[in-house]
């Protein structure tokens, strides 16, 4: 073993250390891309730029912003709104050199400037220029071009340097608009990376504990509860059901853009951009989670890293397969039962009274335990019998979940997920769209056409009320757990 993995070992509860899986399959992390980062990234507008003298600037700008508003003027604000002629790219220089006065202009010492007016959809090409008429420097020779410019902020320095070469400069504000922050994932990874193979090993066990046993379909999952060093652990009455929320492990709230506040521009950058221009406001600190909720206590600070398994299922769709018909039972797919046995502990560390069980031809959802691993872990108590179901809890699966288990992910309000195959057809989390040749079938399949259509990337849509991380986990030395390509996992 080797020393990274015996100080993964030291902060295991005892129930993890006694299910240590003897031969720990490695793998790679690779972040799940949301919906927005793989469809959106390069949306063109058309824009009109002008030019002026340094002194002439401002009087540009506000004939800009007195025709299209102060919002719509100040809606690219990842475009340098001023450029040196030198500093132009290259397809732009020759076309603005040989038009007007443009030789003059493009001279070493000029003091002109081209500056970025807006939109063409939100500015009207005569009013516009009837504004710029009335400014005296440039009345008489009035310089108007259209250019394509990127609609939305870039995700990484490469980008907005390859667009400031395409199109115009362009500034990287360190966030992403379409996405989780590079920052956090960055961080989160390194955090799951240590001991993530320990987890996929334990879930790839007990999906073939399930098939053997005739249960259910090589699915596992496991869910286990990380707290690090100097970060709060909230309780349910702190942990306010908020009706849109971020999880902390996602984003760490402010934290994450206080560190990112500055920019990153092109190397030929040459205009200061306030350093707050574009945050994140839709990131959540969980310090404040528990703001102006009545009574709330203040969170236990943590000072010892630990990582403590909350739940562990497999597959069970089969398991009393002749009420359940030809596919199997939906209630108890992997990820479902892992979350119910998780909700189960919930409920008994309140300490209900006892109601008899009612005796039941069939029990739909099957999440009491079926095998030894299930009943070792189920019968341990919840490392945090406050908190809200699965908040802040990380879920590893063999398998992309499909859409409803990947819905029920999301309400459960879990920190992050970890899965290692994916399902193309079926899946939930995956942001990529799906090809016609997805089953692998030779000539026609027999499920009819299948494939086709847009990924929904659930892990991080910011139209539902919960995001959380996500990671595909790519490994060569683990054996590989095959399902029918139309499975809903």
């Amino acid at each position: 073993m080797s020393d990274s993995m015996k100080e993964v070992v030291e902060t295991l509860d005892p129930v993890a250390r006694r299910l240590f899986p003897p031969n720990i399959h490695t793998g790679t992390l690779v972040p799940l891309k949301s919906v927005l980062e793989l469809r959106d990234n390069l949306s063109l507008g058309q824009a009109y730029v002008t030019r002026a003298p340094n002194k002439a600037t401002n009087d540009v700008i506000n004939v800009a912003r007195a025709l299209a508003g102060e919002d719509v003027a100040n809606n690219l604000p990842h475009l340098r709104r001023c450029v040196k002629p030198s500093d132009l790219p290259t397809h732009l220089k020759n076309p603005f050199l040989n038009e007007g006065n443009g030789r003059q202009v493009h001279l070493g010492k000029s003091n002109w400037l081209y500056i970025v007016l807006g939109p063409t959809k939100d500015l009207p090409f005569e009013e516009l220029m009837k504004g710029l008429a009335s400014i005296d420097t440039i009345r008489d020779d009035i310089f108007v071009g259209k250019i394509a410019v990127p609609l939305l902020a870039p995700t990484s320095q490469v980008q907005a340097n390859m667009w400031s070469q395409q199109y115009w400069q362009t500034v990287y504000r360190k966030n992403n608009p379409l996405g989780p922050h590079p920052s956090t994932i960055s961080r989160t990874e390194a955090t799951v990376s240590r001991d993530a193979s320990i987890w996929m090993t334990l879930a790839h066990e007990i999906a073939k504990e399930s098939q053997e046993a005739g249960f259910g379909e090589p699915i596992g999952a496991v869910i286990v509860k990380r707290t690090l060093p100097g970060r709060p652990d909230w309780g349910k009455n702190n942990q306010a059901k908020q009706g849109t929320a971020e999880s902390d492990s996602n984003g760490e709230g402010v934290k994450a853009d206080a560190d990112a506040d500055g920019e990153v521009a092109s190397p030929d950058a040459t205009e200061a951009v306030p350093a707050n221009t574009a945050r994140d406001v839709n990131q959540l600190d969980s310090s404040n989670l528990g703001a102006g909720v009545e009574g709330a206590s203040k969170p236990t600070v943590v000072t010892k890293e630990t990582t403590q398994i909350v739940a562990i299922a497999a597959d069970a769709r089969w398991y009393q397969q002749e009420k359940t018909g030809h596919t199997g039972n939906p209630m108890a797919h992997a990820a479902l039962r892992a979350i119910s046995m998780v909700a189960q502990k919930l409920v008994r560390a309140e300490n209900r009274p006892h109601k008899e069980q009612r005796i039941m031809e069939f029990e739909s959802f099957q999440d009491k335990p079926l095998l030894t691993n299930e009943q070792i872990v189920f019968d341990e108590e919840h490392p945090c019998p406050d908190g809200y179901l699965c908040h802040e809890l990380e879920l590893y699966l063999t398998h992309e979940p499909c859409t409803m288990c990947a819905m029920a992910i999301l309400h459960s309000r879990m920190g992050r997920i970890v899965f290692r195959h994916r399902m193309p057809l079926t899946g939930g989390m995956s942001s990529e769209d799906r090809g016609y040749d997805t089953c692998g079938a030779s000539g026609t399949c027999p499920h009819g056409q299948c494939g086709g259509g847009k990924g929904l990337g659930l892990h991080w849509r910011k139209e539902l009320n919960w995001t959380l991380l996500g990671w595909e986990w790519e490994s060569d030395d683990t054996e590989k757990l095959l399902v029918d390509p139309h499975l809903h996992a």
